[in-house]
């Protein structure tokens, strides 16, 4: 019997805190020596990979992402588990984290289990459930949500916009003093809702109603608003909080200011902050409605306000949030048609399969961010606030051998033929970048070889969460 089921030899493994170079010996799906020269004699490994000149890094956790989610205006999500996770497979990431959406009157527990129906046999790669609490019932609050939670279902997300999902004040400090109770991991969507209801009537009844319009509605101000209102809340009831998809320095101000207090709020933000702006949204015809996504692209100081948080550890996230609308569909984009206003876009753009690209390209190779911090924000960060470290998210032994062999030098193009989702196009099509994966092992079983597909629906396992350290409380408010 061989000693090791895979050994990756010469590779210059990268992870959040160091760099060096050794080889990885791999058995039964996990990672069991780190070393030089860990083989002696042939027929140690039952296969070698030589990772001369390549990176080796642990594979991408991406923990912001819709697939399949049910939403009750009549449109419909492009990718299911098995394009979606075919797609991340392919850019690098093998963890991947949707969200199991409660319906308003819905049981938590039914959502959940409606998810779990939806995913069955058909992941590529590992995948764990967050939560989205529409209707924090008495029922959902004392006994679906803390069962859930001792369950290996730790995280959800809450909204203080969008009409079928928002929670207000009272409810959101319910579920807040719940989750300190029972160690989960908030999300919180912050934008204001009232504010956004406020504006779009006001450009209705301009007449602006073009994707455009879906920025200006959209304002900073109530982004940043229900940021510091969360922030607020949050440290009312002295619980940790992440605040999701931040698009510009009104919102990172907030965050800042919080994490100076010694507050533990943590910040996510997105490749479309980085790399598109409102001028995105103002294309011909309908055009805009491609990048229409909430909050919104803003101007070319909103993408520098989010470098520089990235680059000086105000975000601790970096997913996709990938959203996926067909263009060219009657239940997508166009589901009111192209002469709908701005109001009645689906909202969300695709980017399961750019994420780590494009953050490499833009980030390590233009040296905004060293490679470290790439892996930081990429895998070990999320792995660590949704209770999956050192599962997931590193290179230790005993850790799964989740690892994405990177060539940092090889110039690709973006381009949605050769993409491996279900959508019909990419907001970054054309897009020149440096660094690609080129080989991915999840679970020690190779997922994506030279950008293509080779795992099976059905490799790609369910995933319970731990109650995350980052969650938990600083005792600062007594007696909740």
């Amino acid at each position: 019997m061989s000693r090791f089921d895979t050994l990756i030899t010469n590779g210059q493994l990268i992870t959040a805190a160091d760099r060096y170079i050794a080889d990885i010996g791999i058995k039964d799906g996990r990672i069991v020596a780190l070393g030089q020269e860990l083989i002696q004699e042939p027929g140690e490994a039952g296969e070698v990979i030589d990772a001369e000149g390549l990176w080796v890094m642990p594979g991408g956790v991406d923990a912001h992402c819709h697939l399949d989610q049910p939403l009750g205006d009549g449109a419909v999500m492009a990718d299911g588990f098995e394009s979606g996770t075919r797609s991340a497979a392919c850019g690098g990431t093998t963890t991947v984290i949707p969200f199991a959406a409660q319906q308003k009157g819905q049981s938590l527990r039914a959502a959940v289990e409606d998810y779990h129906r939806r995913s069955e046999g058909q992941a590529v790669v590992d995948y764990a459930f967050h939560m989205i609490v529409t209707d924090p019932t008495e029922t959902v609050l004392k006994e679906e949500l803390p069962a859930l939670i001792e369950e290996g279902y730790s995280s959800f997300k809450i909204y203080l916009t969008y009409d079928d999902l928002k929670l207000n004040d009272r409810e959101v400090l319910n579920v807040l003093a719940m989750a300190r109770r029972e160690g989960g991991m908030v999300m919180v969507h912050a934008e204001n809702a009232d504010c956004i209801a406020y504006l779009t009537e006001l450009l209705e009844e301009q007449g602006r109603t073009a994707p455009y319009y879906h920025g200006v509605a959209h304002s900073s101000i109530a982004e940043r608003e229900a940021t510091h209102r969360a922030i607020s809340l949050a440290e009312l009831i002295d619980v940790p909080l992440l605040i999701v998809h931040v698009s510009g320095p009104e919102a990172i101000e907030q965050i800042r200011w919080a994490q100076s207090r010694g507050l533990r709020v943590y910040g996510e933000t997105c490749p479309q902050y980085l790399m598109l702006t409102a001028s995105d949204l103002d294309q011909e015809g309908f055009e805009g409605a491609k990048c229409v996504c909430s909050p919104p692209p803003r101007d070319p100081a909103a993408q520098e306000a989010v470098w520089e948080a990235l680059e000086s550890g105000v975000f601790q996230v970096f997913s996709s949030d990938h959203a996926p609308f067909r263009y060219e569909d009657p239940k997508g984009k166009k589901l009111h048609g192209e002469s709908a206003g701005f109001a009645h876009i689906p909202n969300g753009i695709p980017g399961l399969e750019t994420r780590l690209s494009i953050l490499f390209s833009e980030g390590v190779v233009k040296q905004r961010i060293d490679a470290t911090r790439f892996v930081s924000l990429t895998a070990t960060q999320p792995a660590k606030i949704y209770g999956l470290y050192p599962r997931k998210g590193t290179i230790a032994i005993g850790s799964d051998a989740d690892l994405t062999l990177w060539d940092p030098a090889a110039r690709t193009t973006v381009r949605n033929a050769d993409l491996h989702h279900a959508v019909d196009y990419t907001p970054y099509e054309g897009l020149e970048l440096t660094g690609k994966p080129v080989l991915t092992l999840c679970r020690g079983e190779v997922v994506s070889r030279d950008g293509r597909p080779v795992a099976e629906p059905g490799h790609g396992q369910f995933l319970k969460c731990d109650r995350p350290q980052p969650a938990r409380p600083r005792g600062a408010a007594k007696g909740f």
